[in-house]
């Protein structure tokens, strides 16, 4: 009689117990949660592309252009992985380089300047796009990173040249 009394009790222990556990589909994306990579300033300081700066004659004609400078500024929070400018909301985004875009130096209204301005703005807006979604691998973050530095880079490289065509042209007139 008593062995008959405890194993009822044990089996209705083990069956209150085994209710406690979570679903296995719940362990495994708690996992992949905290499985995710992230963004490092280790792992964007890695990228191998060309950084053009500024000439100095550059900085001064961006001087009255505020959306250039706060782009500039974003883009070297990027570089340190501060991503929560690109991951923020769309429209303010779009807004954000809308007016980028219109407020362009008439000095620097070219072609090529306008074209690195219409490049940033849709990888900028790609990059928030991966950022925002779930289902976005790593890798591909990572791309879109990159591909906003270099778009920022080429439009640095841009500026320079017209710059130094403008220098040239100037030369070349006086003789």
């Amino acid at each position: 009689m008593r062995i008959r009394f405890y194993l009822y009790n044990i089996s209705f222990l083990l069956l209150i117990n085994c209710g406690d556990d979570k679903p296995s589909s719940e362990i495994k994306t708690e996992e992949t949660k905290s499985q995710q990579p992230v963004i490092t300033a280790k792992a964007i300081e890695d990228f191998k592309y060309t950084d053009y700066a500024l000439s100095s004659r550059g900085e001064t004609i961006v001087a009255d252009w505020e959306k250039y400078k706060e782009l500039a500024i974003q883009v070297d929070y990027l570089k340190k992985a501060d991503l929560s400018f690109f991951n923020g909301d769309k429209s303010l985004l779009k807004g954000f380089i809308d007016t980028l875009k219109l407020n362009i130096p008439d000095t620097l209204k070219t072609n090529p300047i306008i074209s690195r301005t219409a490049i940033i703005e849709t990888s900028v807006l790609r990059l928030n796009e991966n950022l925002t979604l779930d289902n976005i691998d790593h890798q591909l973050k990572l791309e879109s990173v990159k591909e906003v530095l270099v778009a920022f880079s080429n439009l640095n490289y841009q500026i320079n040249k017209k710059l130094e065509r403008d220098l040239y042209e100037k030369i070349k007139s006086e003789f």
